[in-house]
């Protein structure tokens, strides 16, 4: 290995020494640094991933890894661990220097501005969600529900926690029996579904994706839901405006949409709102203030493999791009630990059914999954960091009506929206913050019957 400078290996030996856990490297010759007994084994096929590794371009590292020009052999746990170590900056910094602010403002605005037709973001879209059903099958819950989990009690499996998320969505939404309601970016069609079952709406969900168009469709033949539930193939842009809704639900969408277009996006939502309807947005958001994506590669790896023209910004410019829709926050609530814990059990499941997923995957399964494989236990490291974060968005299309509105036996002026202005309602009639109301399903069905009596 006489092309590897003495030097260049002492870098790499000193910044293992300062990992958390025991970890080694294997040059492409056999030649071992670290120790042998190692948690964490770095097996190299090319040795320009050792500069990855001396300059702590844990990004970088994934896609040697992804492209086969590493093995990782080790618990993903454990990798997780060692990986902020290896990193020399916190990468939420943006570049310090002016002319490097400068070309990278530069080159994010051009990249934003590339990426959001209706042709690619449909492409996007589908690049993710279509790799196969039954994929995500594997190592999701039984409702295939892809987004943050609400673990409102400590004891709730996966599958709890999700349906937990879906009733405190419909709840904070305050939805009722034969209301209109949308889901933009529905994905399988979990709370579609939870919303029409438990609460008795008339719901309407949209996607991109062709296989969950597909899914919710076979599903809602199934539940006998046909004439109150619909799926369709749609762009957000060009839901029908003529008909308002009563409530809007947007969950993992905005990450989608681009910076440029949010305030497109929330004007939208507002003009699908009927004055005085409520909105919930679910998504995302960047752990800093100022940057576009994570440094250190992480956000080019995603970008690369994963989510293809997804985009994070700060819960500070998801607010003030909802207010320039026309839309007023009403609520905010930080679900970032919940999501961390949502990851861990997507990689448990992933790394429980391992050969599975070769098979479903068929051709380049390997990449595929070790994409994922990484991505996963990655978000869940970020979320764990607060390098990236996850709110809930209540809002409102005021009506622009000022006048005394009865809430709760009280008096309240200048609601100017269903919204009672506190957090009793999200709590009343149940057990505990995490109980999903097993009995709300009756209660609707009862309701409905009333209607019609």
């Amino acid at each position: 290995m006489s092309s590897i400078s003495s030097s260049l290996l002492g870098r790499v030996d000193a910044r293992l020494s300062h990992l958390p856990l025991p970890c080694s490297v294997v040059l492409p010759g056999g030649q071992r640094v670290g120790p042998s007994n190692a948690q964490i084994e770095m097996r190299l096929r090319d040795k320009r991933a050792l500069w990855h590794i001396t300059t702590g371009q844990i990004g970088k590292l994934a896609e040697d890894y992804v492209e086969g020009m590493v093995d990782i052999l080790g618990n993903l746990r454990d990798l997780m661990r060692i990986a902020p170590v290896l990193l020399d900056d916190d990468p939420r910094n943006e570049p310090s220097a002016a002319t490097a602010r400068i070309w990278h403002g530069l080159r994010r605005t051009l990249w934003e501005h590339s990426h959001h037709s209706r042709e690619k973001d449909a492409a996007q879209i589908q690049s993710h969600y279509d790799v196969s059903d039954d994929f995500y099958a594997l190592w999701l819950d039984p409702r295939r529900v892809y987004s943050c989990a609400y673990f409102a009690e400590p004891s709730m499996t996966l599958a709890q926690a999700q349906e937990a998320k879906l009733d405190h969505i419909c709840t904070k939404l305050m939805l009722k029996p034969g209301e209109r309601f949308i889901d933009i970016g529905a994905g399988w069609g979990g709370l579609l579904l939870w919303a029409a079952e438990h609460y008795g709406v008339d719901a309407t969900g949209i996607t991109l994706s062709k296989n969950q168009y597909n899914h919710v469709n076979r599903l809602i033949v199934e539940k006998g839901l046909q004439g109150r539930v619909r799926m369709l193939l749609q762009d957000y842009r060009d839901v029908d405006e003529s008909q308002p809704f009563d409530k809007v639900a947007s969950v993992g969408m905005c990450e989608h949409v681009g910076r440029p277009n949010l305030p497109l996006y929330f004007s939208k939502i507002r003009r699908l709102l009927k004055p005085g309807g409520l909105v919930m947005n679910h998504g995302i958001t960047a752990g800093g203030v100022d940057n576009s994506q994570l440094a250190g590669g992480m956000g080019d790896f995603i970008e690369k493999y994963i989510f293809p023209g997804g985009q994070l910004v700060h819960v500070s410019v998801m607010a003030e791009t909802m207010t320039r829709g026309g839309l007023e926050p009403l609520d905010f609530e930080c679900l970032r630990p919940h999501y961390a814990k949502t990851l861990w059990y997507w990689v448990d499941a992933l790394e429980g059914h391992l050969d599975e997923a070769r098979r479903v995957l068929g051709e380049h399964a390997e990449k595929t999954l070790r994409a994922y494989r990484l991505y996963l236990a990655g978000s869940a490291m970020g979320f764990e960091q607060g390098w990236i974060s996850l709110f809930q968005i209540l809002g409102s299309r005021p009506d622009g009506v000022v006048e005394d509105r009865i809430d709760c036996d009280r008096l309240l002026r200048a609601r100017q929206s269903e919204y009672p202005f506190n957090r009793s309602y999200q709590y009343a009639g149940k057990a505990s913050a995490g109980s999903t109301n097993a009995e709300k399903p009756q209660v609707v069905a009862a309701s409905a019957e009333a209607q019609t009596a």
